[in-house]
C-alpha cells in the first residue's frame, strides 16, 4: 500500500530522478517530458542521474554501479523517492527499493500518481483506483515475516499467508471496481445512443497531453473547464452543445490527454472515457505547433487512436499555440484539392483562428442537413418551442395572418417527422 500512502501525503517530496539513454530509439523516453511529469506530480527535484545502456539490467535496470550511485544520491539529498523515467518490472522496482531504502517509482507509477491527484469525477476516481490496484497486484510481496500464517488455536489446515490474504483482498476490490465501471460505461452508452438517435454530431478534441485541449474547449464552448500549463491537467471527459452556423447543433467533447508509451492498464481502465473518441463523428487532433517534437507526438497520438479502435473516425488537425512560433504564423486553414479542410492554424489562448476552426468543423457536417422553409400555424406554440429546441433556425418571420415562417437546417430524419405535423401550413 506504499503508493496509496505516498499519494495521501500533502508535502512536497524530494526526488532523485533517473534517466537512461538507450541506444535504440524505440526504448527511449523524452527527458524534457520527464521533467514536466515530475513537476505535474508536485515533487521537488534533488538531482538527476543519467546513464547510457544497450539494454536494461535484469536486477536493477541501471546496473550495479549506477544503482549504488543512486543510493549515494538518496543519502546525500535525503530523498524520499527515486523516480525512474522508464517502466520497471516488479522485481527491478523491488530490488532497487531495497538497495536505496526508499520508495522507487517508475514512469507508469508516476503517471498514475498524477492521475490520482487530478481525477475529479466519480468515474475518473474509479478508473484511477482500478489502474492502481492492477499495478499493485503484481507488486505485492511478503511484508510480515513474523506472521507467516494466519490463524492459531482452533484453526484447521495450514492457514493462509498474509500475502495470499492481501492478494485476495486486492482481487476482490478489482472485481468490485470493474463492476461499478461497467455500470457507468452502460450509462454512458445510453447517453451516446441518445445522441445518435437525435442525430447530433459529436466532435471530440484529442491530442498529446498539454497541447491545450481544455483551453480550446473553453474557447469554443464558453465552458469553464479546468485548464493549466501542466501535463494531464484534466482527466474527465466533458461535453458541451454548441450551435455552428451552417451545420446546426453539435456536441464538443474534451478528453484525457495522450502520451507516448501510455500504460496499457491506463488505456484499459479509461476505456469508457476513451469511448468518446471511438464514438465521435469527427476528431479534432490538437497539436502544439511550438513543440519541436510535434511530429513524433502526432505519431504517438495516432498509435493510441488505433489502440482504442478509433482509426476510422475522420480527423482534422488543429495546430495550436501559433502565438509562440518564431516567426509567428498567421491563422489559416489548409484544404485538400477537393476543398476539404485538413489543417487549421490557431491560438486557443488568444482566440486567433477559432472562427476558422468553427468553419472547418461545420464543413464536415453541412451535407448532413437540409435547408427547409416551413410555416407553422399561429396557435401551434408547443410545436414552435420544439423547433427552437433543435437550435437550427436560420431565419424567422411572420405572414399577414401571424403564422410563423421558418428557414431551418434539419437532418433528413428530423424533416421526415416534422413534415407530417398537422400544425404545418
Amino acid at each position: 500500500m506504499e503508493l496509496f500512502d505516498r499519494l495521501e501525503r500533502r508535502e512536497l517530496e524530494k526526488a532523485v530522478l533517473v534517466h537512461v539513454d538507450f541506444y535504440h530509439e524505440s526504448d527511449r523516453e523524452d527527458l524534457e517530458e520527464f521533467y514536466e511529469l515530475v513537476d505535474s506530480a508536485g515533487a521537488e527535484i534533488g538531482t538527476l542521474l543519467t546513464t547510457k545502456r544497450q539494454r536494461a539490467d535484469s536486477k536493477y535496470f541501471v546496473g550495479k554501479g549506477k544503482a549504488e550511485e543512486i543510493q549515494q544520491a538518496v543519502e546525500l539529498h535525503e530523498a524520499d523517492v527515486v523516480i525512474v523515467n522508464h517502466a520497471l518490472t516488479p522485481a527491478q522496482e523491488r530490488n532497487l527499493s531495497e538497495l536505496v531504502q526508499c520508495q522507487v517509482l517508475d514512469r507508469v507509477g508516476l503517471i498514475l500518481d498524477i492521475f490520482a491527484q487530478r481525477a475529479r469525477s466519480h468515474e475518473g476516481k474509479l478508473q484511477v483506483e482500478l489502474a492502481l490496484l492492477k499495478r499493485m497486484a503484481t507488486r505485492l510481496v511478503k511484508g510480515w515475516t513474523h506472521l507467516d500464517r494466519q490463524g492459531g488455536i482452533g484453526a484447521r489446515g495450514p492457514g493462509e499467508t498474509q500475502l495470499e490474504s492481501d492478494r485476495r483482498l486486492v482481487q476482490g476490490r478489482i472485481k468490485s471496481l470493474e463492476s461499478k465501471i461497467e455500470k457507468v460505461r452502460k450509462q454512458r452508452g445510453l447517453g451516446q445512443q441518445a445522441r445518435k438517435r437525435s442525430d447530433v454530431p459529436v466532435i471530440t478534441i484529442i491530442g498529446y497531453t498539454n497541447a491545450g485541449k481544455s483551453t480550446l474547449f473553453n474557447r469554443m464552448t464558453s465552458a469553464n473547464v479546468y485548464a493549466e500549463d501542466r501535463l494531464f491537467a484534466t482527466l474527465d471527459s466533458t461535453l458541451r452543445r454548441v450551435h455552428l452556423p451552417g451545420a446546426g447543433n453539435v456536441i464538443f467533447a474534451d478528453t484525457v490527454g495522450f502520451i507516448r508509451h501510455i500504460p496499457h492498464d491506463l488505456v484499459t481502465a479509461f476505456r469508457s472515457t476513451l469511448e468518446e473518441t471511438r464514438e465521435a463523428d469527427l476528431l479534432v487532433h490538437l497539436v502544439d505547433a511550438s513543440d519541436p517534437h510535434r511530429e513524433e507526438k502526432i505519431r504517438d497520438v495516432q498509435e493510441v487512436i488505433k489502440e482504442v479502435g478509433a482509426e476510422s473516425v475522420p480527423q482534422l488537425l488543429a495546430f495550436n499555440k501559433i502565438d509562440r512560433l518564431d516567426p509567428v504564423v498567421m491563422a489559416k486553414m489548409d484544404c485538400n484539392n477537393d476543398g476539404v479542410p485538413q489543417r487549421v492554424w490557431l491560438s486557443a489562448q488568444t482566440g486567433e483562428g477559432i472562427e476558422l476552426l468553427f468553419d472547418a468543423v461545420a464543413s464536415f457536417f453541412k451535407g448532413r442537413f437540409l435547408t427547409v422553409n416551413l410555416t407553422l400555424k399561429v396557435d401551434a406554440g408547443k410545436k414552435r418551442a420544439q423547433l427552437y429546441s433543435l437550435g437550427t433556425i436560420l431565419e424567422e418571420g411572420f405572414d399577414e395572418e401571424g403564422n410563423s415562417q421558418f428557414k431551418m437546417l434539419l437532418t433528413d430524419q428530423e424533416w421526415q417527422v416534422i413534415k407530417n405535423w398537422p400544425e404545418l401550413l
